[in-house]
């Protein structure tokens, strides 16, 4: 994958957090709390699943706190991993029986997931700061994929992170579920963007079972011609 100048200065650097990262003071304060009241959990950054050499790359927002943040495991314990899990199976991009353990042997097939946010935030909604200040590392996670063919943002803050990490205008690419951008700094990569697959989206009808199978059927589509 041809790598935009923005990459070189995250080069050598971290792909992951410090499992104990001080960069942000509120998310620091908030994990501790959840040590203690949960020294069983994981409380940590959550990091990347999948690997490098996959051609899909799905951004998420940051780690629920009793899905990721308790496991470990991007998506793993929560609704919205239910499913979006699912929907990986169905549509060849996962193998195996997801019990939402990350000891369940729950593979992904030429796919990873990152969040553009590493740590859980309060509410999951994490600030401004918080976002631009993690970008290091899904800059430098995004470096590392060298057969990136196609990028699916899950809501609207992933979907900014991924382009601001590329130096692109929010302007030029703007969100909208089902949308499919072509990104000039990145010869032959798709953006797709969908609402995020939170248990809020699907309970009010933002987002439909249908409708985000739509976008994962518009992905697999793509790259099965390639």
């Amino acid at each position: 994958m041809p790598k935009p100048r923005i990459f070189a200065e995250y080069e050598g650097q971290p792909v992951e957090p410090d499992p104990n990262c001080g960069l942000c003071p509120r998310l620091v304060s908030f994990r501790n709390d959840q040590r203690l009241a949960h020294p069983d959990w994981f409380n940590a950054p959550v990091p990347t699943f999948g690997d490098s050499n996959a051609r899909l790359l799905i951004a998420g927002l940051a780690p629920g706190l009793r899905g990721a943040n308790r496991t470990g495991r991007p998506f793993t314990g929560d609704y919205a991993g239910d499913l979006l899990y699912e929907t990986m199976l169905d549509f060849g991009f996962a193998s195996g029986v997801y019990r939402a353990d990350p000891n369940d042997g729950f593979k992904l097939v030429d796919a990873a997931i990152s969040n553009a946010v590493r740590c859980v935030p309060p509410e999951n909604k994490p600030t401004t700061d918080e976002i631009n200040t993690c970008r290091r590392f899904f800059a430098a996670t995004m470096a590392g994929f060298s057969r990136l063919s196609a990028i699916l943002a899950l809501g609207k803050i992933a979907h900014d992170q991924l382009l601001k990490t590329l130096g692109v205008p929010l302007a030029r690419h703007k969100f909208a579920h089902g949308a499919v951008h072509t990104l000039d700094c990145l010869p032959g990569v798709r953006l797709y963007d969908s609402y995020h697959c939170s248990r809020y989206n699907t309970n009010t009808g933002v987002l439909t079972t249908e409708m985000f199978r739509s976008v994962f059927a518009a992905v697999r589509r793509d790259l099965d011609g390639r």
